[in-house]
């Protein structure tokens, strides 16, 4: 009879190692935002202005409360409340699918101005304003494909849930699914003043 192996400490040491190496990646993108919003202070307040504070608010509201629903989900799970567990998984997969509609939306728009990395309209732009919204398609698109990822992680566990691989007395997996979607939450915190409220004040 074979025992299966399970090193649950490396394993959630290997996610937070992951995780760290995404923090790097985003303080990277919002030390550059910075120091480009400090040559064009002018155009990045202009093309913030611009972006749909409406949507971002309620995409930052969507994804507080898909922490909250995964978070619930680990502690029920933990109580071995199976049901309940993938109730709130299927919640946070539904929360995030609305982020994504979401931020769909808000693309459509801004793409049907003409407004896109590369397109004629920022061509003729100014520098900043350019500079801005090349660093908001790229940051918000990284964010979005994260989102999409953890979508497809989440949908992973909560069917190895239903197959028992994952449980009270195994929950590593549902643990660090929390952990990497927790981290997704926390970039978006910063994400969303950096983009649609600080260049508005920062020139006024």
């Amino acid at each position: 009879m074979s025992i299966e192996h399970r090193d649950d400490t490396g394993a959630r040491f290997g996610m937070w190692l992951f995780l760290y190496t995404e923090v790097i990646l985003f303080s990277g993108l919002f030390v550059l935002f910075a120091m480009t919003q400090a040559r064009f202070p002018e155009h990045f307040a202009a093309a913030s202005a611009g972006l749909n504070t409406t949507i971002g608010t309620l995409n930052t509201f969507v994804l507080l409360t898909s922490s909250l629903t995964l978070s619930l989900s680990v502690t029920a799970l933990q109580l071995n409340k199976i049901r309940q567990s993938l109730l709130f998984c299927s919640g946070t997969v539904l929360l995030a699918v609305i982020f994504l509609v979401n931020k769909y939306f808000e693309w459509s728009t801004e793409i049907s101005h003409g407004i896109y990395p590369g397109s004629d309209h920022l061509a003729e732009s100014a520098p900043g304003t350019a500079a801005f919204f090349n660093l908001y398609f790229f940051t918000t698109g990284l964010h979005g494909l994260h989102i999409f990822i953890g979508i497809v992680l989440i949908l992973t566990v909560t069917g190895m849930i239903i197959r028992g691989k994952v449980s009270a007395e195994c929950p590593v997996l549902l643990v660090n699914s929390t952990l990497y979607w927790h981290l997704v939450d926390l970039i978006w915190i910063f994400v969303f003043p950096l983009f649609y409220l600080i260049p508005r004040g920062f020139h006024g």
